[in-house]
């Protein structure tokens, strides 16, 4: 028997991993546009390599695919943030569902305000940029990873954009692949070491 949804949910299936096949409801608000299941299948094969034993970071997590997706392929932890109360809630309540309240560290805050403070710890192996497509964060957000040493050596560095956006990266970060889905590019770089 098929799960029902709500008007006000939508289906989240993780594709790779621990969970892998697993479905998870996320909200239908405005904004919350999941990386598809073909190119996080992609962006997952890239990174396999890279996310065993990672300390990952999911910027704008939402319905949490990206940073959920790296738990269940092996990333030890995994920090999500999320500003918007229903999306950052649901994201909660599926993290206790799969018990992954020690690995996943969720907080309800807006993650530019978050980046701009200097990074107290290591730096994140892995981290995801995916804002709001119509917020146009990308180059501040770019920005304040760079300037506040979010990025521990060697780091992957995935931004996820549309075909049409432009934004500047360092020239410490190397493009390792690039492609297109319909109206959506995406990038993975590394930061040298």
């Amino acid at each position: 028997m098929k799960a029902k949804h709500s008007q006000a949910e939508k289906p989240l299936r993780i594709i790779g991993g621990q969970w892998r096949g697993r479905k998870l409801n996320f909200p239908a608000t405005d904004g919350l546009r999941p990386t598809g299941d073909r190119i996080r299948e992609t962006l997952f094969n890239w990174l396999a390599p890279h996310l065993p034993g990672a300390r990952a970071l999911d910027l704008f997590a939402g319905s949490g695919a990206l940073g959920l997706e790296a738990l269940s392929r092996g990333a030890d932890e995994v920090v999500l943030l999320e500003r918007q109360a229903q999306a950052w809630e649901q994201l909660r309540s599926n993290l206790a569902l799969l018990g992954a309240e020690n690995t996943a560290h969720l907080h309800h805050v807006d993650a530019l305000r978050w980046l701009n403070q200097t990074n107290p710890g290591a730096g994140f192996d892995v981290v995801f940029i995916d804002p709001p497509f119509e917020l146009d964060l990308w180059q501040r957000t770019i920005d304040a990873i760079q300037v506040n040493g979010w990025l521990a050596p060697g780091a992957a560095i995935y931004v996820e954009a549309g075909t049409e956006t432009h934004f500047r990266v360092p020239d410490t970060w190397t493009l390792h692949r690039d492609k297109s889905a319909g109206q959506v590019r995406y990038r993975l770089y590394w930061l040298e070491p």
